[in-house]
């Protein structure tokens, strides 16, 4: 008997000899249709269909794992899902297999990966990546791939990262993602406790790191290098030549058999936490994880099938980034572009303006590095040019308020402000089709929300985590609020514990994406689901009467002065930037000391590999000249202790504490480091997030000066 046929129906929920339920009374909506219900298999097409696209056991039930736990830590065990009894939430659960093969069904010929070879776009179909998927699943089951046993890939995002992930999750590993900017240490810590079976990387540089280690990986079987030649051979050591080809006499009926026996309640990928408090968690995502949320976010926002363009450039090892560019677009067919590896460093926009995507996730950072990037070609404008786009800016923020509070009122002059200025920054940033910008992976300031309204670009803010598959509340264009992180997802739900005077509490999520637990940590599972199941976010919010969510601060950020105080950091840190445009990056000090002081860079030019240098931006230059400073580097500042910039941080440093709320919360000392924050330095985490402990710890002496005499 098949594991897909269907036996003894007991309340609505079919079971097979204790191995396997099936929820069989629940009606899912279909992925191109909420009316009626598919879930398609991948069983028995030898006879029928010769392809190796395996389409359709039509209405066949999906199976769950019996499991009476909402979480686990171990990678074999499944979950109960967080199901709801009807409506959002009750969807039929799908693994990830079923969700690829009815995108194959209906768009098997619409383009899926588009990737630039030899300085030209290579494109694979729907149906031509499914197959490439299934090939690599069969390559990894002849190189000895384990249940539940892990396949590290690192790299910067290509066809071969998604196609390694997807053809893990086939053959029944846990795929897991590993930063490329990770030390050959940190490398080691991630495959060895996902017990990695192979190891797939980009290139000889990744190679090197990996090869370090590979004695403290008894796990490791093989390992497949995805871009350029292998510089050693070595019996382990394969091209993805090589390893495409290497599973060609396992049997279909093989591989079936492992899609056959996959069941969207147990483990099918690892996301590794950035470890900004300590070590990496391997955060346990189900099929049903990956699925539904994709099903649940998708219901929020206006996207068509086999519409959408997006363009894959965030690292895929962080949870934002793929399950955008992965799940969301093998859900709707979209078309993925991906981006050239030093797309961070400038390439980016050459990306967008030939993809022209028509969603896009930009993390603060990117948005605030094209603000900068405008803001400095307008300075050099005529001031004839300068007037027009101020006029135009104002009508823009003008329109952009009114939509967002419902009013959709055009102001007088829009579609000129339109045609002369709007269209041409979209085309410019190549966002010309873009309807939907969204940001998110870290707060960004209302400064940079209002300057892309602004341009007629409004950016909507996601909010969530690893352990909520990412999203959990979402903004749309007919549904945000400015500085707010959107609605709740449906289905999912919000409970804000132990609330302040104003409403604000510990933000707590429920629903079906919430993950399984950390793997081998239940100690550090059980501080994050509580008894019932709720998961703690860590973060601080409210809710207007509306239902927005509003982010007020994070519980381990929070500065808890020697007087008692409580103080969130990034608001006050937001200001100072605001105040002081030559400011790149602000921290905030005073956990547990008597006043506040803050930590602050200039902002610099980035060399090719991304790392900060001491010459000032066009903007920080800017600034200089508006003082009357000729100074062109950092160091030049700090030497002179420059009297009209040192004046001028002093003045907004002022200005933001009339604002404050209390004398605890008034910036008292500051001091310029000699260099900007960045990944490569460890200040800043993969998605630009600031590292606050390893600041503490590498500034530590700075910090003791500035504490020195005070106290």
């Amino acid at each position: 008997m098949s594991a897909l046929e269907c036996s003894v129906k007991r309340n609505g929920v079919a079971v097979m000899g204790g191995e396997a339920e099936s929820i069989s009374t629940k009606k899912a909506p279909a992925l191109s249709d909420s009316k009626n219900v598919k879930t398609h298999s991948t069983e028995g097409h030898s006879q029928e269909e010769p392809k190796a696209v395996l389409l359709s056991t039509v209405n066949a039930p999906t199976l769950l794992a019996p499991a009476d736990q909402l979480w686990s830590t171990s990678r074999d065990t499944a979950v109960r899902l967080r199901m709801e009894g009807s409506g959002p939430g009750s969807e039929t659960p799908l693994t990830v297999p079923q969700l690829f093969l009815k995108t194959v069904e209906n768009y098997g010929d619409h383009p899926a990966l588009v990737s630039k070879t030899g300085g030209q776009w290579v494109t694979l179909t729907w149906r031509q990546y499914y197959e490439q998927c299934r090939a690599a699943a069969k390559s990894f089951l002849k190189l000895g791939l384990k249940r539940y046993r892990g396949v590290g890939i690192l790299g910067f995002n290509s066809p071969e990262w998604f196609i390694s992930d997807v053809g893990c999750i086939f053959a029944g590993g846990l795929a897991t993602g590993i930063y490329t900017t990770n030390s050959p240490e940190a490398c080691q810590y991630v495959a060895a406790i996902c017990e990695a079976n192979i190891l797939v990387v980009e290139n000889q540089k990744q190679l090197e790191k990996i090869l370090q280690v590979k004695d403290q990986l008894p796990h490791l079987k093989a390992i497949v290098q995805y871009k350029g030649e292998l510089q050693q051979k070595a019996p382990y050591l394969y091209t993805w030549a090589e390893f495409m080809k290497l599973g060609e006499d396992v049997p279909d009926e093989q591989l079936n058999a492992v899609i056959d026996s996959l069941r969207a309640n147990k483990c099918c990928t690892l996301i590794f936490t950035s470890g900004t408090t300590g070590n990496p968690k391997g955060v346990m995502l189900s099929h049903d994880n990956l699925t539904w949320t994709v099903s649940s976010a998708a219901s929020m926002v206006n996207i068509k099938y086999a519409e959408e363009v997006m363009v894959s450039y965030l690292p895929l090892s962080h949870v934002a980034a793929q399950l955008l560019d992965m799940w969301m677009c093998m859900y709707f067919a979209m078309t993925t572009y991906f981006a050239d590896p030093d797309a961070l460093k400038g390439s980016l926009v050459n990306t967008l303006k030939e993809a022209r995507p028509t969603c896009f996730l930009g993390v603060p950072r990117v948005w605030e590095k094209m603000q900068e990037k405008m803001k400095a070609v307008g300075a050099k404008a005529s001031p004839m040019r300068r007037t027009v786009a101020g006029w135009a800016k104002s009508i823009g923020l003008q329109y952009n308020y009114s939509v967002m509070n419902g009013e959709n009122q055009v102001p007088w002059g829009f579609m000129l402000a339109n045609n002369l200025v709007f269209k041409k920054v979209s085309e410019s940033l190549g966002l010309d089709r873009c309807k939907l910008c969204f940001t998110g992976a870290a707060p960004i300031t209302k400064d940079s929300l209002e300057y892309f309204m602004s341009l007629n670009i409004p950016l909507l803010e996601l909010y969530g985590m690893s352990e909520s598959t990412g999203p959990h509340t979402v903004s749309t264009r007919d549904n945000y609020r400015i500085t707010s992180c959107g609605k709740v997802k449906p289905g999912s739900k919000t409970k804000l514990e132990n609330p302040d005077k104003d409403g604000s509490g510990e933000i707590c999520f429920w629903g079906r994406h919430v993950f399984m637990g950390y793997l081998n940590m239940p100690d550090k599972t059980e501080e994050a689901l509580d008894q019932d199941g709720w998961l703690h976010s860590g973060d601080l919010g409210r809710h207007d009467q509306n239902g927005f969510l509003f982010i007020t601060g994070r519980i381990k950020e929070l500065i808890i002065t020697a007087g008692g105080e409580n103080i969130p950091p990034v608001p006050i840190e937001d200001a100072v930037k605001a105040e002081v445009p030559i400011i790149g990056n602000a921290m905030l000090i005073g956990d547990r000391l008597k006043f506040l002081s803050m930590l602050l860079t200039l902002k610099c030019v980035v060399d090719d590999n991304g790392e900060p240098t001491d010459e000032l931006s066009p903007e920080a230059l800017n600034f200089c000249q508006q003082n009357d400073v000729t100074a062109t580097t950092v160091s030049e500042i700090i030497a002179n202790k420059e009297p009209a910039i040192y004046n001028a941080i002093q003045e907004g440093m002022e200005r933001v504490n009339a604002r404050s709320t209390s004398n605890a919360q008034k910036i008292q000392k500051w001091v310029i480091l000699e260099r900007d924050f960045s990944i490569g330095g460890g200040e800043l985490g993969p998605t630009m997030k600031l590292k606050r402990p390893v600041v503490v710890k590498m500034y530590q002496e700075k910090i003791n000066e500035l504490y020195a005499e005070k106290q």
